[in-house]
């Protein structure tokens, strides 16, 4: 008699023949998924800071924040262009807190999720931290960076230099998992520059537990008011920065 093979299902060796197939497309996919994903979120990571250049452009040109009241627009932190948090607001020239509920900046020039900063001063998104540096007080020629507050805006016992807030600012962005969610590291500044570092050191920059420092792109060490480094290993971490094409 012929047996029926049609309601027969398959057979141990047709079983283990469409797992390995599966495994070999898997094996094969898998890796050209991956790569996609980071390749997406280095761009977002791009086409994030430049909207931030756009944003700090647009908040310095209007003046909204002018904490030594000389007439003069200040850049912003995260959350400041957000509207989430008060801008820095000037008292006898000096700068002071803003009132909640009256000194938010409106409209923004940051989407609100900009305004969502977690207790290190940094924002995610698409599988990137950025961190917004505004420049401190000139002391001996160099100039320090100081960040965003835990939670967002500037910190009320640190606030930025308002003359230098004037000028100049300074993000970075690095992965929240390297070889994961990204591997290279971004960095723009006030005049536009975008920068990339491949990343590839022993202990690269890595989620919250390695992040550049400050002055990790610019030429004098501790001072964000000097030139860049561009395509020169030094900083504190050895890193060599070049343009991003």
């Amino acid at each position: 008699m012929i047996r029926n093979r049609k309601n027969s299902g398959f057979t141990l060796i047709e079983l283990m023949i469409v797992v390995a197939i599966i495994a070999i497309i898997a094996s094969i996919a898998i890796p050209k998924l991956m790569s996609a994903r980071l390749s997406a979120n280095e761009a977002a990571a791009i086409s994030t800071l430049r909207s931030i250049s756009s944003s700090q452009a647009t908040l310095q040109s209007s003046g909204a924040i002018d904490s030594d009241a000389d007439g003069g627009g200040e850049y912003g932190y995260f959350a400041e262009m957000a509207g989430t948090v008060p801008m820095r607001t000037s008292n006898a020239g000096a700068p002071a807190a803003g009132v909640a509920g009256t000194d938010e900046l409106s409209p923004a020039v940051l989407a609100s999720a900009f305004g969502t900063v977690d207790a290190n001063g940094f924002v995610s998104r698409s599988g990137y931290y950025f961190q917004l540096w505004l420049p401190g007080a000139t002391a001996g020629g160099v100039t320090p960076g100081v960040g965003e507050a835990a939670n967002g805006g500037a910190d009320a016992a640190n606030f930025p230099d308002s003359d230098n807030c004037e000028i100049m600012w300074a993000c970075y962005a690095w992965p929240m998992d390297v070889e994961g969610t990204g591997n290279r590291v971004f960095f723009i500044n006030q005049e536009g520059d975008l920068l990339q570092c491949q990343n590839r050191a022993a202990t690269p920059y890595n989620g919250t537990t390695n992040t550049p420092g400050f002055d990790e792109a610019f030429q004098t060490a501790g001072d964000m008011a000097s030139g860049l480094r561009i395509g020169t290993a030094g900083g504190t971490d050895n890193t060599i920065w070049t343009p991003v094409q």
